[in-house]
């Protein structure tokens, strides 16, 4: 009876040890309470009922699918990840920031070189994406560089709240090794201030707001997604980027499903000499909130007024975490089809990989070994 207690105990200890280990840090990693976010969301007119709402209504994921996401989730095996390891590109970071230029450090973190200004786009350089540094969805591959061996940017943009787009701990490091404002969604800033990001350093902006730094306008435009970092949906704003100098003009997806509103932001802010579109973690059950590659090259086409030729398209959102139930390539493959009888220029970087929009080179289908 005694070695059948102790037993017990090992266990019973063992596993108190684990919850605790996944349960660290969870309130400050969750962000700002809904009460906390309420009086910088309240004044927008898209702010009704506490949430905020989609242009076009859509469903997070379709009904009743949520017993088969979870099947595919315990069944999936090594799907979604590539049978080598995912080359990294040696990082450049010329003294002068070009006209048009971007470097993808996985997923959707970018840095977006617009008429000598630098804009760090939804950096996420943690491990996980998850309340919890010891569960979750985990890199695939190393960052390229160090958050701390980037150049000085001028703006630091947020897409959204989700973890994948959001990190606390990347958040924390940037307030210490760049001076940059934060220029987010309204009611984002209420994770910001809970993470002591200082006042002065936070802009919030609602779609279709603008915010300058410099000669660089940043405008705050609709995308078709939703936000949440805990069991409560929707009490930030989730939204697209604008980047725009006097002469060039850069898009920044973020995270979105397809939407014909797209065509609408293409006449109002178009045409882009950049375009940076999401193109993985897709699938039929949540559709309205993640678009395909080939509506990737559909929404390009919008922004650029119906000329599927003008600007390039360059993918994010993929490659780095397993979000989804496809292959590991599939964006890039389906990507690059799409494109080919659209007329669309597209560059695919590897992470760490620079491309300036100026100065286009062959592209090395560099993913095609990977699977």
């Amino acid at each position: 009876m005694n070695a059948k207690r102790a037993v017990t105990t090992v266990l019973a200890t063992a596993t108190l040890g684990w919850l605790t280990r996944a349960a660290w840090g969870l309130p400050a990693q969750i962000g700002a309470s809904r009460a906390q976010v309420r009086p910088y969301a309240a004044a927008s007119p898209r702010y009704r009922n506490q949430q905020f709402h989609n242009s076009d209504p859509g469903s997070t994921m379709l009904p009743g699918s949520e017993t088969g996401i979870l099947k595919a989730l315990v069944t999936r095996g090594t799907a979604g990840r590539p049978r080598r390891p995912i080359p990294l590109a040696t990082p450049l970071a010329p003294v002068e920031a070009a006209d048009v230029a971007v470097t993808w450090y996985g997923h959707s973190s970018v840095l977006v070189e617009v008429e000598g200004y630098r804009v760090l786009a939804d950096p996420v350089w943690s491990r996980r994406v998850s309340p919890s540094t010891f569960l979750g969805p985990s890199r695939m591959h190393p960052t390229p560089v160090p958050l701390s061996d980037l150049p000085a940017v001028d703006a630091i943009v947020i897409s959204h709240d989700h973890y994948d787009h959001l990190d606390m701990a990347t958040v924390r490091q940037l307030v210490s090794s760049q001076k940059a404002p934060f220029v987010v969604p309204v009611g984002l800033g209420a994770h910001l201030r809970r993470w002591r990001v200082p006042e002065e350093r936070i802009v919030e902006l609602d779609w279709d707001e603008s915010t300058t730094v410099g000669a660089l306008t940043l405008t705050c435009t609709e995308a078709r997604h939703f936000s949440g970092r805990g069991f409560v949906r929707n009490t930030t704003q989730w939204a697209s980027w604008v980047l725009a100098g006097p002469e060039r003009t850069v898009f920044f997806g973020g995270d979105s499903g397809y939407t014909p509103r797209f065509a609408d932001l293409g006449r109002r802010y178009g045409p882009f000499d950049l375009t940076l579109l999401p193109v993985g973690a897709y699938d039929p059950r949540w559709a309205d909130i993640h678009m395909n590659p080939e509506e990737a090259v559909q929404t390009h086409t919008d922004l650029q007024q119906g000329d599927a030729t003008h600007g390039l398209l360059v993918p994010v959102h993929w490659a780095t975490f397993n979000l989804a139930f496809h292959a590991w390539s599939e964006p890039i493959v389906r990507l690059v089809e799409a494109a080919e009888d659209s007329g669309t220029t597209v560059a695919v970087p590897m992470p760490g990989q620079r491309v300036d929009v100026t100065k286009p080179t062959a592209q090395t289908p560099w993913w095609t070994a990977l699977g």
